[in-house]
């Protein structure tokens, strides 16, 4: 299969927390990220194209970063996420993160 990714995914174990629509907030782990998205290890999943808010600790934010992403892919331990528009600080602040990798 073809990777149509934009940017490279980097491995990583990250505790993260996502929230599906106006549901309750999920803790979770990531276990690989890049610019435009990240896999995201959960018992329960969201259906493929189902809105999800990431929260997401960046070093040198003040707040927890909300990105707000869409399912791409689902499997039994998780799913893919694509990330939607940042900001300036988040993308910054997740520019750095990635270059530490």
């Amino acid at each position: 299969m073809r990777d149509h990714r934009k940017h490279p995914r980097k491995q990583i174990e990250l505790s993260i927390a996502f929230r599906i629509g106006d549901g309750p907030r999920v803790d979770a782990i990531c276990r690989d990220l890049s610019l435009g998205g990240m896999f995201i290890e959960t018992s329960s999943p969201a259906p493929f194209g189902a809105t999800v808010e990431v929260l997401l600790s960046l070093q040198g934010l003040k707040q927890v970063a909300v990105i707000p992403s869409v399912v791409r892919w689902t499997t039994p331990e998780g799913m893919g996420v694509q990330f939607g528009m940042m900001g300036a600080r988040e993308t910054y602040a997740l520019t750095q993160l990635l270059g530490s990798l």
